[in-house]
Parts: C-alpha cells; structure tokens; sequence
C-alpha cells in the first residue's frame, strides 16, 4: 500500500473503533426522493398534473406540468377545467406557502383548491418533503401553454 492511501484508511478504522461507527449525515436528496415517493406513488399527482400523450399515457417530458381535466362531475358544481403546473411550485413565491398548502389544503387566501383537487393533510414533515421534490422539477416553461 502506498502511505497516501494507507493514512485515510488507517484514520477510518481508527474513529471507527475508538468512537464507535462515524454517523453519516442522511444524504441531501433524501428529502427529495421522500417527496418523489409522496408525489408519484401515494398522492399520484401525475394523474390530474400532468398530461396525457394520444395512447393516454402520461407524457414524461412535461411530467408534472399542468394539464386540461377530460373529465367532469355528473352535477354542475364548483370545478377547476385545468390543473395547473406544480412542477417548480410557479404558483407558490415560498416554500412557506406551499409547506401551508400542502398541509391544511389553503392557499395564502385561506382558500381551498377547486375539486377535482382534494384538501391536502400531508403532515410537517411530508409537506416539505414533498415542496422539496416538486421544487426540484423543471418549472414549465413561459412559452404561452400548451
């Protein structure tokens, strides 16, 4: 072995037996990938947010980017025609509003959304997890809709 590589080496075993295990900090996307997991598997954002190419799978390249609502309540009633964009949160100016939203289901109005869009209830910490996930998404872009 050279002494480069043997000093570090040594280093690690040593903190490792004298202090116990050196404790890893969690890595940074965890967060991130906790909010993925909330996003795409528990809340299934997708199905309303993002749109649809013509054999009706979800289309990837604007994941997350708004998109028309095909579908309508059987009696008129309150109904938003469109979910918006969440990818980038371009709707939100903080992440202190989302983090809101995204647990009691208000705006900064103290509004709720439209149906077909359910009251969120995430609880502190999914609620950042899931602002730190969609805030690492491509915001769509300004180009006049699609």
């Amino acid at each position: 072995m050279e002494p480069k590589t043997f000093l570090p080496l040594v280093l690690t075993l040593f903190s490792v037996s004298i202090a116990g295990p050196v404790r890893a900090e969690p890595p940074a996307d965890a967060q991130v990938q906790r909010g993925k997991y909330l996003v795409e598997r528990v809340a299934i954002c997708a199905d309303c947010h993002s749109a649809r190419d013509w054999k009706g799978r979800q289309d990837r390249e604007h994941w997350l980017q708004g998109a028309k609502l095909d579908f309508k309540p059987a009696r008129l009633m309150p109904w938003a025609a469109v979910a918006p964009a969440i990818a980038g949160l371009p709707t939100f100016a903080s992440d202190g509003q989302a983090v809101k939203y995204f647990e009691t289901g208000t705006n900064r109005d103290g509004k709720i959304s439209s149906p077909p869009m359910p009251p969120s209830r995430f609880d502190h910490d999914d609620a950042v997890a899931v602002v730190a996930y969609l805030r690492s998404l491509k915001p769509p872009e300004k180009t006049g809709g699609r």
